[in-house]
């Protein structure tokens, strides 16, 4: 912080030479000032007493004028005495030495640190005013304390990841928990998933057909391959000879089986009449004791592996 003399908005001068045919008089009193010390303030002339009665300023202190012939320290609107401008706390003088404000009570640096600054979360030691500091989780450290665990490298305003208490950069992370994708075998940092026990990228596990995200989807595998639903549905599945869309069985749906065609429940109707053969069927086995054979249901995929009523979960998602 810096303070400004008033001695420097102010001059005060002596006369010197003045024609004697005019007259030389104070701007407020009229007092002449020939042969008398005065103060020109904005090319008007005043004589001491008058000057200092309008514009000289009151220490905060002693709050007594502060004279022209005094040097006056000023710092946002208040003023002092050189004499009087002294540390709140420890009372040694401010004048050309840094300092600091609290409550607009000027303090010396050493002071205020010990009173307000941070302390620093590694040394232990003061954040001294105007330093570099390094802040995070409401904890503090000098610049050059808050380093990478592993390399003790300052992080500075490189990006860093905390395990547990410490903190790694980002190159030295990676090299010692990171795990590494199947995939692309690079390191995963962040947002990472996990199936079969192996680690992905979110980017990475994409169904093998059109290249979807799957984490957080429903999905199903075939030869080691994750495929969405989809995909799954048209490569795999069962077609249904009415409506030729794939007979998906999610969340366990059955479907007609006949000479070795398969239908939706609800398209196995009658070509005729369109009554529903499945009703029809249901109805009939009520009187009689034996079901028609073309009221076979069964599950839509041919073994338990490939069934989509077994359909993986969503990934869990690791960190």
């Amino acid at each position: 912080m810096t303070l400004c003399s008033a001695g420097q908005e102010r001059r005060l001068t002596e006369q010197i030479s003045v024609n004697m045919a005019e007259r030389y008089d104070c701007t407020e009193c009229k007092k002449s000032l020939y042969g008398q010390k005065y103060i020109l303030k904005v090319e008007n002339p005043y004589c001491v007493e008058c000057y200092e009665d309008l514009f000289s300023s009151s220490c905060e202190v002693c709050q007594k004028l502060i004279g022209c012939t005094s040097k006056d320290l000023s710092y946002k609107d208040q003023h002092w005495h050189s004499d009087c401008f002294l540390c709140i706390k420890c009372s040694r003088s401010l004048v050309d030495r840094p300092f600091a404000s609290k409550d607009e009570n000027p303090m010396c640096i050493e002071c205020y640190s010990n009173e307000y600054s941070s302390k620093c979360h590694e040394c232990l030691k003061t954040i001294m005013p105007g330093s570099k500091k390094m802040e995070h989780k409401g904890n503090s450290w000098h610049e050059n304390c808050f380093t990478c665990n592993r390399c003790q490298q300052p992080m500075g305003t490189r990006s860093f990841i905390q395990k547990e208490a410490n903190h790694y950069c980002l190159p030295c992370y990676e090299k010692q928990f990171a795990m590494q994708c199947v995939h692309c075998k690079k390191p995963i940092t962040t947002g990472g998933v996990n199936y079969r026990d192996q680690p992905w990228h979110k980017e990475c596990f994409v169904c093998i057909g059109c290249k979807q995200q799957l984490a957080g989807q429903r999905f199903t595998s075939r030869d080691d391959f994750a495929y969405c639903l989809d995909c799954f549905c048209n490569l795999f599945a069962k077609k249904c000879a009415y409506c030729t869309t794939p007979i998906s069985g999610l969340g366990g749906s059955k479907y007609i089986s006949f000479e070795q065609r398969q239908w939706h429940n609800d398209c196995f109707n009658c070509k005729r009449c369109c009554v529903s053969l499945v009703v029809e069927a249901s109805r009939q086995a009520k009187t009689t004791s034996s079901a028609p054979t073309a009221s076979k249901t069964s599950e839509p995929f041919p073994s338990r592996e490939n069934s989509l009523s077994n359909l993986a979960l969503p990934l869990l998602a690791y960190h």
